[in-house]
C-alpha cells in the first residue's frame, strides 16, 4: 500500500453542509452589501493654508481628518500661496509651527504661485490651487476653516456629477429697484459662457426669487477632473472680474466672484445641487465653522467636541497659545456658558446676520 494520503471523496452529507454554509456566507455577504454604503473612488481633498491664522485651521482641519476619517485612502492636499507675484509686497507662507503640525499629521504641503488672484482677492486661492491637484483624479475641496467629524466614505460622491455647499443665504446678487432683477443677471452670465440656464432652475421656487437659482457656499466642491475644473473656473472667474458686463455693472464681486462664478462650472460639468447622499457634507460628516463664536453658536455637537479634543493634542494645542477666541471660548469656558445659549435660541432658517449682532452686543464676536 502506498504511503501517500488517500483522499476520500466527500459523503452525501459533507456535501450538503458544505453547500448549505456557503449560501449563508453568501446570505451574509449580500446583507451587508445592501446596507453598507458603497465606497467612492479614492479622491484627494484640496485645502489652502497661509499664515496668519488659515494656516492653524488647516492644521485642525488635518488633525480633525486623521481623528474621525482614520481609514481615508488619498491624500491631504495643501496650497501654500508663495511671496510674489499676485502676493507680491507680503509673505502669506504658513508659520514655522503649523507647518510641522501639518507634516505630522501626513498633510502634502504644495507651493502655490499665484499669478491672477493674490492680494486682491484671497479668495481666488482655492481658484489657482486646483491646478496643483493630479490631473483626471476626483477631488474634494474644502475651506481650511473645516473640521471633518465622520467617515468620509460614507459620503455618496459622484465625481461625475459635481456639487458644491447649499449652506448659503441669498448674499448675491442685489437686483436694483426697478431694474435687472434675479433672471437677468444670472441669464446674462449663462448666455456669457454658452450655458442653459433653464436646467439648472429650482422650479419649486417662486420666480425672480434668490433661491430658484443655482448659488453655492464654495466652502466645498467636488469634482472628478481637477485640471478642468480648474481651467473652466480660472478662466471665467477672470473674464468676470476684468468685464463684468452692463448687468453686472451695480452689482459686488468682492467677495462674491468665487460663489459667483462656481455655478456656472459645476453646470457646465453636469452636475448641480446636492443631494440626500451628500447630506454628510455640512451635516454629520463635515462643519464648516468659519470662526469660533459661530462654532459654539450653530455646530451640532459631534463638530464642537471634536474641535475641543483635537484642540488639545500636542500638534494643535501650542497653536492656540496667545489666539484670544480660543483663550476666552475654549479654556475660559464662555463658549458653552455664554454662546451656546444664544445659538439654541437662534430659529433654524432666519438669517445668520441677526446672530451676529447679538453675539457683538455681548462682547462675545472674537476673530
Amino acid at each position: 500500500m502506498s504511503d501517500a494520503l488517500q483522499i476520500l471523496p466527500p459523503t452525501r452529507g459533507q456535501t450538503e453542509r458544505a453547500a448549505r454554509k456557503a449560501q449563508r456566507m453568501a446570505e451574509r455577504q449580500a446583507r451587508r452589501s445592501a446596507h453598507d454604503p458603497v465606497r467612492p473612488p479614492e479622491f484627494d481633498i484640496l485645502i489652502v493654508a497661509q499664515g496668519g491664522g488659515i494656516d492653524r485651521e488647516a492644521a485642525m482641519l488635518a488633525a480633525s481628518l486623521r481623528l474621525n476619517a482614520p481609514g481615508f485612502r488619498g491624500r491631504l492636499v495643501v496650497a501654500e500661496p508663495q511671496p510674489g507675484g499676485a502676493w507680491e509686497g507680503t509673505d502669506p507662507r504658513i508659520s514655522p509651527p503649523a507647518r510641522a503640525a501639518l507634516v505630522a499629521l501626513g498633510a502634502e504641503i504644495r507651493p502655490l504661485h499665484a499669478r491672477s488672484f493674490g492680494r486682491s482677492y484671497p479668495h481666488g486661492n482655492k481658484i489657482e490651487a486646483l491646478a496643483l491637484l493630479d490631473p483626471s483624479r476626483p477631488f474634494l475641496f474644502l475651506d481650511s476653516d473645516t473640521l471633518v467629524t465622520g467617515d468620509l466614505d460614507a459620503v455618496g460622491f459622484d465625481f461625475a456629477r459635481p456639487s458644491a455647499s447649499m449652506r448659503r443665504e441669498g448674499t448675491w446678487p442685489e437686483p436694483p429697484p426697478y431694474h435687472h432683477g434675479y433672471d437677468s443677471i444670472w441669464r446674462s452670465l449663462y448666455d456669457r459662457f454658452g450655458l442653459d440656464m433653464d436646467g439648472s432652475l429650482d422650479l419649486s421656487q417662486p420666480e425672480d426669487h434668490w433661491e430658484r437659482f443655482l448659488y453655492f457656499n464654495a466652502g466645498w466642491f467636488f469634482g472628478a477632473d481637477a485640471a478642468e475644473f480648474h481651467r473652466r473656473f480660472h478662466d471665467w472667474a477672470v473674464a468676470v472680474r476684468d468685464d463684468p458686463g452692463e448687468s453686472l455693472a451695480c452689482q459686488s464681486l468682492d467677495p462674491w466672484l468665487d460663489q459667483v462664478v462656481l455655478p456656472l462650472v459645476v453646470h457646465s460639468l453636469g452636475g448641480g445641487r446636492p443631494g440626500p447622499e451628500l447630506a454628510g457634507l455640512d451635516g454629520e460628516i463635515t462643519w464648516h465653522w468659519r470662526n469660533l463664536p459661530l462654532l459654539y453658536a450653530l455646530a451640532p455637537e459631534p463638530a464642537l467636541a471634536t474641535f475641543e479634543s483635537i484642540a488639545a493634542q500636542p500638534e494643535i494645542a501650542p497653536l492656540l497659545a496667545g489666539w484670544e477666541p480660543a483663550e476666552r471660548l475654549l479654556a475660559g469656558g464662555d463658549g458653552r456658558r455664554l454662546i451656546r445659549p444664544l445659538g439654541a435660541a437662534h430659529p433654524p432658517r432666519a438669517p445668520e446676520r441677526a446672530l451676529r449682532k447679538r453675539l457683538k452686543r455681548a462682547g462675545l464676536w472674537l476673530t
